[in-house]
């Protein structure tokens, strides 16, 4: 396993949502409403929970949530704000199946922007969800039209910032968050463009299932 007791470092300063929340909760709510009216289980795990608000939210509307985060800062808000929840100090590089089982719905918020082996990330997301099951992932969109528009308006050096401790490292498209989730095993995976017009959003949801060659001969 990698060594990344010093990389647990994200902030967070209270157990409320934060800005991004407020574009991203309407479609993963819907996706899931979705998911609950074709008859699945309402077990959820939330790989990346950060400080509880969204497995809180969930939890109002239903779902059973076990949640894992590798911020002190987010555990230590979200055990003490959401007592009930089952949440823990955890990451994608550790052995959550074993510890956890598997879910027929994975959830994972702004996260693969964050972690340094994108590839051992996702495969633990794929681990993580039982035959059939739906993993349900956003990061900040980067396509042509936004990327260019970013250079326009003199924003490159805010919107790439090197300077933000334990922030984003890795700047995911369509097309290589598509590369990736495939390499992982995920198939019939598509796309929410959020915040904003799509050419200029200011995250993505990808929505991908696990099916098992023997089921999807």
């Amino acid at each position: 396993m990698n060594d990344l007791s010093s990389l647990s470092g994200y902030q967070y300063t209270d157990a409320a949502h934060n800005h991004a929340h407020d574009y991203l909760l309407p479609t993963v709510l819907q996706q899931l409403d979705d998911l609950d009216r074709a008859g699945g289980e309402r077990r959820l795990f939330e790989l990346g929970c950060g400080n509880g608000s969204v497995a809180h939210t969930l939890t109002q509307r239903g779902w059973d949530v076990i949640g894992v985060d590798s911020s002190s800062d987010g555990i230590r808000y979200a055990n003490r704000h959401y007592p009930a929840l089952k949440l823990y100090a955890g990451s994608a590089y550790d052995d959550l199946v074993k510890r956890y089982g598997r879910f027929p719905v994975v959830l994972s918020l702004e996260v693969v922007e964050h972690v340094y082996f994108p590839r051992q990330y996702a495969a633990t997301l794929f681990s993580l969800l039982q035959n059939g099951g739906v993993a349900l992932l956003s990061t900040p969109y980067h396509g042509y039209w936004k990327n260019l528009t970013i250079a326009l308006i003199g924003k490159m050096d805010a919107h790439f910032t090197a300077l933000w401790e334990h922030g984003h490292i890795k700047f995911w498209s369509i097309n290589t968050l598509t590369i990736l989730l495939k390499e992982a095993g995920f198939c019939n995976i598509c796309f929410e463009r959020v915040g904003r017009i799509p050419p200029l959003a200011k995250s993505m949801i990808a929505i991908a299932q696990r099916l098992d060659s023997s089921t999807s001969a």
